[in-house]
């Protein structure tokens, strides 16, 4: 990346400010490498509160991920809380990963990449339809030992408002530079703060921008 060793003190300085900030971090395991998937697709587009909520509702609602596999895309929609083109596009993003897995292995498990090296796993997953760069790099991380920093569209954006990367790095670009300056034993650690410093930091400007247009409103009545 172009001015690397600038944007690197930028990011080791982050990741210390971030560690003070918040909580230990538990990191989060999936033996089951499907399940990290699952959750990746969702995760991928929505907050991290309202991911876990979306997971705990599937749980509730489908008997198990070939459940989930078969069921309509409206049904799905619903369950992640509003049948939206969002929660449309996200709710067809799982129902084709997992007919994808399903078609490969006749079962939906992925079970056989944890038997694999991380190379050819990585290929694996990142040929299945329905899956983006996060998904793969979640899944890699968190379910496969993999060493990645899964990057969703609010963290790249934050990195970008905040000057912590180059403004003309692609996602595989940050994703390669992070994963350079953040060992694998803390991959999970940086990537979970950085997230919830990011969704954090959105949730902040969304109020604030409701306040000014209330006040704005206020002010002309």
């Amino acid at each position: 990346m172009k001015n690397g060793k600038e944007y690197s003190q930028k990011v080791q300085k982050l990741y210390r400010s971030l560690k003070r900030k918040y909580p230990r971090v538990q990191k989060a395991i999936y033996d089951e490498p499907v399940d990290a998937l699952v959750y990746a697709i969702i995760s991928a587009e929505l907050s991290e509160a309202a991911a876990q909520s979306a997971i705990k509702r599937f749980a509730d609602y489908f008997v198990d991920w070939n459940d989930l596999r078969i069921s309509r895309v409206e049904e799905i929609a619903e369950l992640l809380g509003s049948d939206t083109s969002a929660a449309r596009d996200i709710a067809l993003a799982l129902t084709t990963a997992l007919r994808a897995v399903f078609s490969k292995y006749n079962m939906v498990s992925l079970k056989a990449l944890s038997k694999m090296s991380k190379r050819p796993a990585r290929a694996i997953l990142e040929k299945i339809e329905g899956v983006n760069r996060f998904v793969v790099d979640f899944c890699m991380l968190t379910s496969l030992h993999g060493h990645a920093i899964p990057l969703t569209k609010k963290m790249i954006e934050f990195l970008r408002s905040n000057d912590l990367v180059h403004a003309g790095a692609d996602e595989r670009e940050i994703e390669g530079f992070l994963a350079r300056q953040i060992s694998a034993e803390h991959a999970y650690e940086f990537y979970y703060l950085l997230r919830r410093e990011s969704e954090a930091r959105q949730t902040k400007e969304k109020k604030k921008a409701v306040r000014k247009t209330k006040a704005k409103e206020k002010a002309k009545n």
